[in-house]
């Protein structure tokens, strides 16, 4: 079989796709709907099969046609990361570096050994965002990420991991409140307070989020704040509870005066993971910083030494 596509066809089935649209997806592909109906024909012919169902509310991609465009993805993003690391040579940066990371390790564990490895790599870029697990997970198998950290209970399962560091989500609640003291809680025997809560773009706020909707009752947010210190001084200062990782309330609370409270839910232990397409297909910097990252979690890299960088 004799298969014939292009780049225009592959980002104008990934804009269908997720527009779930014929007109839209040709609109976001800056093509007319006749050109992109022919290019769609022409396709399916090429290949030998549907690759969309046609109905009255729209497109929807038949299973042929959610592998051409998983595949679409991989090949597009790999593109934007080949022209993105072209432009960082004409402007003198050797290499560029994308890691997606889980709310915890972003906040609590990454800097000091970014800081340290950006330092010894003054001709390396990272592009660093934060992420749900499982969209992680999925940006990894499609190339959308070079170095992906999760936590939790996902499925790695096409995706080379190593272990990285173990971490639990606490509850936390001011001196003196009639929970100070509680040696354990389940979660569900907190979702009648007020609650202290991180903005709608953290990972950690989607998690809890899908923890209350499995137990049908709603987190009572009474303020959303944008960080773990602004959310464990709202909760000093009486305004709710939180829930919150150990390793972050734990360091506050040497300075605050809060309480953790462990919670018993089996989700609340986490153990983080970093995984990636394969390691040994990874560019030499990109392996430096998961030796960091592995080194760092074992108590191993000594971050706070002078700087020395690469000649």
């Amino acid at each position: 079989m004799s298969m014939h596509f292009d780049l225009v066809d592959l980002r104008l089935m990934t804009n269908i796709a997720e527009a779930n649209s014929m007109t839209r997806g040709a609109e976001l592909s800056f093509i007319s709907l006749p050109a992109a109906s022919t290019r769609i024909k022409n396709l399916e012919d090429s290949i030998g099969t549907k690759l969309l169902y046609r109905t009255s509310q729209g497109v929807r991609l038949t299973p042929p046609g959610q592998a051409f465009v998983t595949h679409a993805r991989m090949v597009l993003s790999q593109i934007e990361h080949l022209r993105g690391d072209m432009q960082e040579y004409v402007r003198g940066i050797k290499g560029h570096l994308r890691v997606y990371a889980n709310t915890t390790s972003l906040s609590e564990f990454l800097p000091p050994v970014l800081r340290t490895f950006l330092g010894r790599n003054p001709d390396v870029n990272v592009d660093l965002r934060e992420r749900l697990s499982h969209d992680i997970v999925r940006a990894v198998t499609e190339g959308q990420t070079d170095i992906g950290i999760v936590a939790g209970l996902v499925r790695t399962e096409n995706l080379e991991v190593l272990p990285y560091r173990r971490d639990r989500l606490v509850l936390v609640v001011p001196k003196g409140h009639p929970l100070d003291g509680e040696m354990q809680l389940a979660f569900s025997d907190t979702l009648d307070l007020d609650y202290v809560g991180l903005h709608e773009s953290s990972a950690i706020h989607a998690f809890l989020r899908q923890a209350s909707d499995l137990l049908h009752r709603p987190i009572k947010l009474r303020i959303q704040v944008s960080n773990f210190e602004t959310a464990c001084r709202m909760i000093e200062s009486g305004v709710g509870v939180g829930v919150l990782p150990e390793s972050a309330a734990s360091r506050h609370a040497e300075s605050m005066a809060i309480t953790i409270v462990p919670l018993s839910d089996a989700w609340s232990l986490r153990d983080m993971q970093i995984c990636m397409r394969s390691l040994e297909g990874l560019p030499s910097f990109a392996r430096e910083l998961i030796d960091m990252l592995v080194a760092d979690a074992e108590g191993r890299l000594d971050t706070q030494a002078p700087l020395v960088r690469k000649e």
